[in-house]
């Protein structure tokens, strides 16, 4: 298998400028761009596995880290929605030809959602169609701020972070005031409908510990689309990472880019 190109790009100017890394895989459009979770990067199960389904079929793949995440540039305690959204959006206007296929998992989904919001805002062709993996739809007030005990809440409220402990991650990672509330300004349900004018298929776990199978029945409840799919993993949990949950991933992959293709001219 070939390896994709290594690329680089810088968003924001001056002192705000940040190296996004990117993996670009050259193939048919539209091009699945890979946009990960909160603390992951783009050399996880599912976006290796994602390259590697674009290698066999002839697809274009495109993978890459927030700044503060992987191999990118920037300081992870920088980190908003609105920041990150922006490096999503520059790596799509810059790296993609044509709409793009967003594949999101977590946070990835969460903001894959508001970034075909904002290409709509502005005129833009709808992506082919979103992917979501437990997307974690308001992150930032409804798994984050209402979840945190008093302590933590106090902490961020008046030193500016809190160290959140992880399963994932042995040193756990920081919760900032920043975070949370640059992340009011990007909240969905608070929205009497969500139109994003593309397919939408979301992948959720029925054992997610970390985005609870609701979020995902909320949000069916709250799109305004003739093509929204929700497939419920009996025994998955959030990751879906087993073979048997990248292979249901390639295949919805497959299917809403297959989908999308234009039939030959007869």
């Amino acid at each position: 298998m070939s390896a994709p190109d290594s690329l680089e790009i810088e968003v924001g100017e001056g002192g705000d400028a940040r190296h996004i890394a990117i993996m670009k895989r050259t193939g048919r459009p539209p091009a699945a761009v890979w946009l990960g979770g909160f603390h992951s990067d783009m050399a996880g199960t599912k976006a290796e596995a994602l390259d590697s389904w674009g290698a066999d079929a002839g697809q274009a793949v495109i993978r890459f880290d927030y700044s503060g995440h992987g191999v990118s540039g920037g300081d992870f305690t920088d980190g908003t929605v609105g920041r990150w959204l922006d490096e999503a959006d520059a790596v799509v206007s810059r790296c993609a030809e044509g709409p793009p296929l967003l594949v999101g998992s977590s946070m990835g989904g969460y903001l894959a959602l508001l970034l075909a919001l904002r290409l709509k805002a502005r005129g833009a062709p709808p992506p082919a169609g979103l992917v979501l993996i437990a997307p974690a739809i308001d992150m930032t007030e409804r798994l984050l701020w209402a979840q945190l005990p008093e302590e933590a809440r106090r902490q961020i409220t008046e030193t500016g972070a809190w160290q959140r402990p992880s399963e994932y991650d042995e040193a756990g990672y920081p919760i900032t005031r920043a975070l949370i509330e640059e992340g009011r300004n990007h909240l969905l349900f608070d929205q009497p409908a969500i139109e994003p004018d593309c397919p939408v298929h979301i992948l959720h776990g029925r054992e997610d510990p970390d985005v609870p199978l609701a979020v995902s029945l909320d949000l069916v409840s709250a799109l305004v689309s003739d093509d929204v799919t929700l497939t419920v993993v009996p025994d998955g949990d959030h990751r879906l990472s087993r073979p048997q949950d990248i292979a249901l991933l390639k295949r919805v992959v497959g299917e809403m880019v297959a989908a999308h293709r234009p039939s030959p001219a007869s």
